[in-house]
């Protein structure tokens, strides 16, 4: 006897998705558009150079900052050890920030360039990670109480179409039955 229940309908797809391949898009042809304005404008040799600088300039700066996110690491397990405990730091350095920066200065482009370059001026590292903490913390607030466990749980037994299948499995044997091998078997044709 069937239940007469509708068949699970594709899911929307979601604004995001809709979103980041768009602006990627519109990104890579804008970073396109203005390298070759200012190849006209100046020379190809000279965006060569801006490109080159970039990527020099960005590898510094993401080695500068592994360094210290290493030698901060290094000091809170050595404060561990001793006993001691943990320096909690108010604002800390921004590392995560800083190799974004970086990086963004190593992808070719003017625009990733000028982020990049934003993303070394202090003041503009810590207003992100104020921001980004206090939206962390926001979302966190209204997420609800339970264990990571819990979310795996609920995001597996629900439906794509909203329904909760509640079921239980049962295995007799976990073991697989043996197998009986004859000897020879049939060649692979392709």
């Amino acid at each position: 006897m069937t239940t007469g229940s509708p068949l699970p309908t594709a899911p929307k797809r979601s604004r995001a998705r809709t979103l980041i391949p768009l602006s990627v898009a519109a990104w890579l042809v804008l970073e396109i558009w203005l390298l070759t304005v200012v190849a006209g404008a100046a020379s190809g040799f000279t965006v060569f150079l801006l490109l080159v600088a970039g990527v020099v300039l960005g590898s510094v700066v993401i080695k500068r900052a592994g360094r210290r996110a290493f030698r901060n690491l290094t000091e809170t397990l050595q404060r561990q050890q001793s006993g001691g405990t943990p320096a909690q730091r108010r604002g800390s350095s921004g590392n995560g920030f800083l190799m974004l920066g970086g990086l963004l200065l190593m992808l070719p482009g003017l625009v990733s360039d000028a982020a990049g370059l934003l993303l070394l001026v202090p003041p503009v590292r810590s207003f992100l990670g104020r921001y980004a903490e206090r939206s962390l913390e926001r979302r966190m607030s209204a997420a609800g109480a339970g264990s990571l466990g819990d979310a795996f749980q609920q995001a597996r037994i629900h439906r794509p179409d909203g329904k909760v299948v509640q079921g239980e499995v049962v295995r007799e044997d976990t073991r697989p039955a043996p197998r009986r091998d004859d000897g020879l078997r049939p060649p692979l044709t392709p």
